[in-house]
């Protein structure tokens, strides 16, 4: 079981944090829909720049990131929209399997 936020990062470099992209895996949501990053608020274009205190520089980063934690923890993102930095609460969700 792993930890996740329930939405698509860019796995680029060079973003500056881990952007959420416009679209998932086989033109599914890039936000799940009723999941974590749905809840906290999170849109596709929002870039995340911090987990907790660690500084994301881009998509793997995060997902290593949340890998260090268990489904079910708080966590706080720190992220940009439209040039501007918000923080928000995050409760992060299960998922099995390595896909």
């Amino acid at each position: 079981m792993y930890a996740k936020i329930g939405a698509s990062v860019s796995l680029e470099e060079g973003t500056g944090g881990a952007k959420i992209t416009d679209q998932g895996a086989g033109g599914s949501k890039s936000v799940d829909p009723g999941g974590p990053a749905d809840q906290a608020g999170l849109r596709p274009g929002d870039v995340i720049t911090k987990l907790d205190d660690r500084v994301i520089d881009s998509g793997p980063t995060l997902i290593g990131e949340i890998w260090t934690h268990k489904p079910g923890d708080e966590v706080t993102l720190t992220y940009e929209r439209g040039g501007k930095e918000e923080t928000t609460k995050l409760t992060l969700g299960s998922r099995v399997g390595d896909s």
